[in-house]
C-alpha cells in the first residue's frame, strides 16, 4: 500500500476511536462530564497531530470546544475531519482517485 493510504486507514481507525471515547462521558452518569475537562484539550492536540497546519490547528479548536460543551459529545469531530480531509478536499480526494 502507498504511504498516503496507510496514513488514510490510520487516520480514520484513530477517528473512529478517539470519537467513541469521547462518546464515553454518556455511559459515566456523573463522572461523564468531569471526565470532558481532561478529554477535551487531549481530544484538540490530537486533532492538531494527526491534521497538520491551519485546517488541523482549526480543526483542534473545535474538536476542544465540542468536548468541552456538555451535550455535544455526540459530534464525531474526527470522523467528520477525516472525511473532509480524504473525501471532500479537491487536491487530496483527487490523489486518492489516482491511487
Amino acid at each position: 500500500m502507498s504511504k498516503l493510504k496507510d496514513k488514510k486507514i490510520r487516520n480514520l481507525f484513530l477517528g473512529l476511536l478517539f470519537d467513541a471515547l469521547g462518546m464515553l462521558s454518556f455511559v459515566l452518569p456523573g463522572i461523564g462530564e468531569f471526565s470532558d475537562v481532561i478529554w477535551a484539550p487531549l481530544a484538540g492536540w490530537l486533532m492538531t497531530r494527526m491534521y497538520k497546519g491551519k485546517l488541523g490547528q482549526a480543526a483542534g479548536v473545535v474538536t476542544f470546544v465540542e468536548e468541552l460543551i456538555p451535550g455535544l459529545d455526540v459530534v464525531p469531530t474526527f470522523t467528520i475531519m477525516w472525511v473532509y480531509t480524504y473525501l471532500l478536499s479537491g487536491k487530496k480526494a483527487k490523489k486518492i482517485i489516482d491511487i
